[in-house]
């Protein structure tokens, strides 16, 4: 857990820490989140060991894409919305909620990226529309900077382009890499008891509905712990800022705050707007009342902010 680097800024450290713990449900209990959805096929044209992918409904592409440690299943709920009117591709990482994990302590975002991309070539989308959450949200920004030829537009749910600006906004990659290096061991020093109650009191800050915040556990505790340390790793030294001025896919930064134990509504504002300020054109929509799983927290709101995004 980051909890302890978080202690200075503990209102914005509630919206933007799940990238250390796992992501939440939309069902009304835990049992119900982690049962797929009997119309989801994988997509039988794509195999990767970086991520899986299934597929419901027909229309225009969309690609969801969770956060740290999160299962695909956080997005099961705004799938089934849409899978009437869109062609829903829910991603699974590997390493995450039981996703198996085969490459050790090497790098996890950037090949992740590339067989996103090999996903869109090898499948023939055509400039699908990707939404992501967290990790999820930065993973967007990353693949349309390194192929915006493959992306139509992206939304970055409750996620910055570079996480560690948390710390401030004169931290460099190289300041953050002592940080990152503890949040991975983190990941792989505590026993499992240990590990549980850290990720238990983490998710507390994360989600609003007690039943969320059990799935998020559960989830963590089904991912590969060398997985998650090479993850937060990654993104915690991983700096999407300096692409940001030359993008020229459309991109919605959408963000949370919670008066009742979350970010404050101004703070939020000003980290957001801050970061995302390279950023020609961007769209940036906070979303009240809601911690850091928006979808989660505010689901009819959230769905609206997707409906228009989409229909853009």
């Amino acid at each position: 857990m980051l909890d302890a680097f978080f202690k200075a800024r503990p209102r914005l450290r509630a919206a933007l820490f799940g990238l250390a713990v796992c992501a939440p449900c939309f069902a009304v209990g835990v049992g119900q989140a982690f049962a797929q959805s009997p119309n989801a096929v994988a997509s039988s044209a794509y195999t990767s060991d970086r991520l899986s992918v299934q597929v419901v409904g027909t229309g225009p592409d969309v690609i969801l894409i969770p956060g740290f440690a999160s299962s695909r299943e956080v997005w099961r709920a705004e799938a089934d919305r849409l899978k009437a009117t869109h062609r829903v591709h829910l991603v699974q990482l590997a390493g995450f909620a039981g996703e198996p994990w085969t490459h050790g302590d090497g790098p996890f975002v950037a090949p992740m990226i590339e067989e996103l991309a090999r996903y869109i070539r090898d499948t023939g989308l055509e400039k699908p529309a990707v939404i992501g959450h967290s990790m999820g949200g930065l993973s967007g920004i990353l693949l349309a900077q390194a192929h915006p030829d493959l992306v139509g537009k992206v939304m970055s749910v409750d996620s910055l382009p570079f996480f560690s600006a948390l710390f401030g906004p004169q931290i460099t990659v190289e300041a953050a890499r002592p940080f990152a290096e503890q949040a991975a061991q983190s990941m792989l020093n505590p026993d499992a008891d240990a590990f549980r109650a850290g990720q238990t009191q983490g998710a507390v800050g994360l989600a609003r509905d007690p039943a969320t915040r059990t799935a998020m556990v559960e989830w963590s505790m089904a991912s590969d712990r060398q997985a998650l340390a090479s993850a937060i790793r990654d993104v915690m030294t991983t700096d999407a800022r300096p692409g940001l001025a030359g993008m020229t896919t459309p991109v919605w930064a959408i963000y949370a705050s919670d008066a009742n134990g979350g970010a404050a509504a101004s703070m939020a504002d000003a980290m957001w707007t801050r970061e995302y300020a390279g950023l020609p054109n961007v769209h940036v929509e906070r979303v009240d009342d809601s911690r850091h799983f928006i979808m989660a927290d505010q689901p009819e709101r959230f769905a609206a902010v997707a409906d228009r995004f989409l229909a853009e």
